[in-house]
């Protein structure tokens, strides 16, 4: 687990309706030993109550964003089968929403926003949080506020935000 990955994880755990689940590995097809490309790592997965939304967390801050933009197409090419694995084998109860949230630091925020602009229409709704929004001694109370202070700051399309 790298620094940053750990800075997220507390920054989840503040908030008592969301269980977050470090290096949880997504697999499309069940079984011991996965298919080549039919499996991701991901960073932490992020179960929130409150709006029955399982969250697939993935935390980066190299230069061109690229290794994430790649991963988010390959989850974009499979999203049926991603969500279909993660409610098998998180036992969700039917009904529940996955979703990507992503966090960047602001300076690479562009370069993730052009990125999945060239994905085109994915086929998830990802959910943004920049890294230097959840440092310790940046943060609020309550998420919805520092939502709304990112896209005030960075100019997010709403539909990456909510």
């Amino acid at each position: 687990m790298s620094y940053y990955e750990g800075v997220v994880l507390e920054y989840l755990r503040r908030d008592r309706a969301l269980f977050a689940n470090p290096e949880y590995c997504v697999q499309i097809e069940p079984g011991r030993v996965p298919p080549k490309g039919t499996h991701w790592y991901c960073d932490v997965v992020t179960v929130d109550f409150s709006s029955k939304t399982i969250f697939l967390c993935e935390i980066s801050y190299s230069k061109t964003q690229g290794a994430l933009v790649k991963r988010l197409r390959s989850w974009s090419d499979n999203w049926g089968a991603v969500c279909k694995a993660v409610n098998r084998d998180s036992m969700l109860p039917e009904g529940w929403q996955v979703r990507p949230w992503l966090f960047v630091p602001d300076e690479r925020l562009g370069i993730l926003i052009r990125g999945l602009e060239q994905i085109g229409g994915t086929n998830f709704k990802p959910r943004i949080t920049t890294l230097d929004m959840i440092q310790p001694w940046k943060c609020e109370e309550y998420r919805t506020e520092e939502d709304l202070k990112m896209k005030a700051r960075h100019e997010i399309p709403e539909a990456m935000w909510t």
